[in-house]
């Protein structure tokens, strides 16, 4: 398992520098001048072409390359060309409030989707099969934005159940910490400062969660009806075995294999669907960041934003490796 681990992450540097390499390229073939952007239309040509090459960007562009990657490898990604803030102070304030938010909708999307996929394959054919799965149709096929926008407008503004932005109310403060709401709150041993931020968090996390929900209880459904045929389910149940010990000790486990691979895979759709839900919430987390960074074509932000996320997208595809050999002690690494 050590050497196949050491192996897994030796390979992550290339994949890495692959995605550095389109980040860095693709970003520059967005329309328009970041210089431009920051001076204005009306600048001077003489200020535009002292700022270009102020900032680099008269250099052929392997040197812009190898100059961002060599600081990226010393854990500075620059700094943002409209505020020149360094990008490593602003990704720290605002990547816990989208790992927050990536994290609760992930517990629910695994959770009820799994759990509406285990009773849809015990109940094969009834009304609550028939329900669930179109349902499950239905949220495969309703864009984020979507409803993302009739649940504000239904639970946010006409009925006021949930707030409809924002981490927290205006007038409450919390001392940060972690950057973590929710950590955040209870450290300082405060219920209502957590329930408030537990509150804000739960409309965007459902929207998001969607992202993921209805794929995995379709998934769960097909894998549960295919072990439930298996023999060795038939032969728990020929020895008196309890239908929920059959069910979730030898049934549920050998079929979440398929599952944990759909999850580690749509950890990426989160993170996409977070630059539309966090900018429909106004969340002040990485992908609202990232989205006003691409209107104003800030290249530091964007890179940075970009390798982070493929970062954190590769690392939980390999926990999801590792963690098939405790789902299945059939699988063993060489």
């Amino acid at each position: 398992m050590g050497r196949y681990i050491i192996r897994r992450l030796l390979a992550l540097i290339p994949v890495l520098l692959g995605v550095s390499i389109l980040v860095f390229s693709l970003i520059r073939l967005i329309p328009g001048d970041p210089v431009v952007v920051m001076l204005g239309e009306k600048a001077r040509p003489q200020d535009i072409e002292r700022l270009r090459e102020e900032m680099g960007f008269n250099r052929p562009i392997y040197v812009q390359y190898l100059e961002w990657l060599g600081r990226v490898l010393r854990g500075d990604l620059g700094k943002s060309i409209i505020n020149r803030t360094p990008v490593m102070d602003e990704l720290k304030q605002r990547l816990p409030a989208t790992i927050e938010m990536v994290v609760m909708s992930m517990i629910l999307g695994v959770t009820i989707g799994v759990s509406v996929g285990v009773l849809s394959a015990i109940k094969q054919n009834s009304w609550l099969d028939i329900a669930s799965m179109f349902g499950a149709l239905v949220g495969v096929s309703m864009p984020i934005y979507w409803l993302a926008l009739i649940l504000i407008y239904a639970l946010a503004v006409n009925r006021k159940i949930f707030p409809p932005s924002a981490r927290l109310d205006v007038q409450l403060t919390v001392v940060r910490r972690t950057g973590f709401m929710l950590i955040d709150t209870l450290l300082m041993h405060n219920f209502k400062l957590f329930l408030n931020a537990v509150w804000h968090l739960i409309l965007p996390s459902i929207v998001l969660s969607t992202a993921i929900m209805p794929i995995l209880a379709r998934l769960t459904r097909s894998s549960m009806l295919e072990v439930l045929r298996e023999d060795y389910v038939r032969t728990a149940r020929a020895k008196g075995l309890q239908e929920k010990v059959v069910i979730i000790r030898h049934a549920l486990k050998n079929a979440l294999l398929p599952v944990v691979t759909v999850v580690g895979l749509q950890l990426g759709g989160l993170l996409g669907g977070a630059l539309l839900t966090e900018t429909i919430f106004s969340w002040p987390g990485m992908g609202l960041w990232t989205y006003r960074a691409i209107l104003s074509r800030d290249y530091p932000i964007v890179q940075g934003a970009v390798l982070v996320s493929a970062t954190i997208y590769v690392f939980v595809n390999l926990l999801v490796d590792i963690s098939y050999a405790y789902l299945d002690p059939r699988i063993h690494y060489q």
